[in-house]
């Protein structure tokens, strides 16, 4: 069986993706700081639904430079996922260094242990914030993506940048997955429909921000699964016709790769809203607010690259999806 690093596995998706490779066959070693950007006991729970045959732990923080080189030539990895990341767009505004620490110098330390252990296929979390500033949609991996509009977004772009340098320099294949709005069971608390969930059964505003002038193509946890799945088994190889006058973004002469995988749909924000209310058996007392600072109005991934490449396309719709959501989150908080 092959080993595999998953990074982040007590987060929302390292979780879900544990289990998955977990059911495959693999031999899944997680790796998770457990901090308290939010609630470590969601983080416990969703680690005790990975206590099986094949799964090993390490509470390891990627930022420990020693720690993780130790890791690596102890374990010898074939794939390395890594999830972990200082997520969130507002905090970013507040807690720059913990960005900083955990999304570049702990990048660094996952790809020095790829380069010196001779790890087969590295594949990255990115995000669809990186498109920042662009306004032309669907997003594609094509498209320059040169003006972020937060911090954590440049670290994302970042971590794309450092991995095709290492790709270039010392033949590591790396593939990185721009997500686009995860939701689901197990999710985290401070995503919106999280947030709204908690504020609409107690009866308190939710915020609705840009007035409700906002779309996202939101993303089923299941089909983010399902991506990250087929993308590990198909390391990236160069592009034989990449041209240096004219250079594509999401491919290389370097064995390196870019997917989108979102939903490849745009939904209203008071749509979403809409269903959500719908699957709790509630209205939502709306407190309409400005655009955050960080924030853009819309998302839409184009997927065409990743289906034609791996053979998936996201299909989960809202109405399922919340639903799925709304079931767990009565259940789980009682």
């Amino acid at each position: 069986m092959q080993k595999i690093l998953v990074t982040g596995a007590a987060g929302f998706i390292g979780s879900f993706l544990c289990r998955k490779l977990l059911d495959q066959g693999w031999t899944v070693v997680g790796l998770d700081n457990l901090n308290e950007y939010y609630d470590p006991g969601l983080k416990r729970a969703r680690l005790q639904r990975l206590d099986a045959p094949g799964f090993t732990f390490h509470a390891l923080d990627l930022a420990d430079r020693e720690g993780m080189a130790q890791l690596f030539a102890s374990q010898r990895f074939d794939v390395v996922v890594n999830l972990a990341a200082q997520a969130g767009v507002r905090y970013s505004l507040t807690n720059p260094h913990a960005y900083a620490d955990s999304n570049l110098l702990g990048f660094v330390n996952v790809l020095e242990g790829c380069r010196h252990t001779g790890v087969g296929h590295l594949v990255f979390a990115s995000s669809s914030s990186v498109y920042g500033g662009n306004t032309k949609m669907p997003f594609s991996v094509h498209d320059n993506v040169d003006h972020p509009v937060s911090l954590y977004a440049a670290t994302k772009k970042a971590n794309e940048m450092m991995a095709h340098a290492y790709s270039h320099l010392y033949g590591l294949p790396a593939t990185g997955l721009r997500f686009f709005t995860v939701y689901g069971p197990w999710g985290r608390p401070d995503m919106a429909y999280f947030l709204f969930t908690k504020a609409i059964l107690a009866g308190q505003p939710i915020n609705v921000f840009n007035n409700g002038d906002m779309a996202r193509d939101f993303t089923y946890i299941d089909d983010i699964i399902e991506g990250v799945a087929r993308v590990i088994d198909k390391p990236p190889v160069p592009n034989p016709t990449w041209d240096k006058s004219r250079p594509d973004t999401a491919t290389s002469w370097a064995p390196y790769r870019l997917y989108n995988i979102g939903n490849n749909r745009q939904e209203k924000l008071l749509y979403f809203i809409e269903v959500l209310e719908n699957c709790l058996g509630r209205k939502a007392v709306k407190k309409f607010l400005p655009m955050q600072d960080g924030d853009v109005q819309e998302t839409y991934a184009d997927i065409d690259e990743l289906a034609a490449d791996v053979g998936f396309r996201p299909s989960t719709s809202i109405e399922i999806g919340l639903q799925r959501f709304v079931a767990w989150y009565l259940e789980y908080y009682s």
